[in-house]
């Protein structure tokens, strides 16, 4: 079964609503917590390129990648768990996993469930949740995994266009 119906979210997932590259999120996060999202990456399979600047380099270890200078290139980590689907991670900080997911290529029930499924791998691994806030509006989640119910869930009212 689905975590969600389409019908019930697709205005959070409506990039003219929402932007088309919402913020999500894992809050609260460590080291450590980065550190187990690469080893998930590579546990999974999940084809996956990692850069600084316009370098391409080897996966690292986050201790390292989060003791870079501040001046220094954000350094991006893009994940396809499946084809249709992109996760851009940026290492900005330790205290959180922040990634970007483009939208328009999540119309759909189908897409929908990669997405759920995605942000469950995340969660479970972590024991924490990922929240999804519009594009800018940090702070004001949608839709996210809750870790008590399992599963990724509404977490606002809809918004209407």
């Amino acid at each position: 079964m689905a975590d969600l119906l389409w019908d019930d979210v697709k205005c959070f997932l409506d990039p003219d609503l929402v932007g088309s590259l919402p913020d999500l999120r894992v809050p609260e996060a460590t080291v450590e917590d980065w550190q187990a999202v690469l080893d998930l990456v590579v546990e999974k399979g999940w084809r996956h390129q990692y850069s600084e600047g316009e370098t391409v380099l080897p996966m690292p270890r986050a201790e390292a990648v989060l003791a870079r200078p501040t001046d220094a290139a954000c350094p991006e980590l893009r994940v396809r768990p499946t084809a249709e689907m992109l996760a851009i991670f940026r290492f900005h900080a330790a205290d959180e996993i922040d990634f970007d997911v483009d939208l328009r290529e999540l119309q759909g029930q189908e897409r929908l469930d990669v997405l759920c499924g995605f942000l469950g791998e995340i969660g479970r691994r972590l024991g924490k949740p990922v929240l999804m806030d519009p594009e800018g509006d940090h702070g004001h989640p949608g839709l996210g995994f809750d870790v008590g119910a399992d599963r990724v869930v509404i977490l606002a009212a809809p918004q209407v266009g």
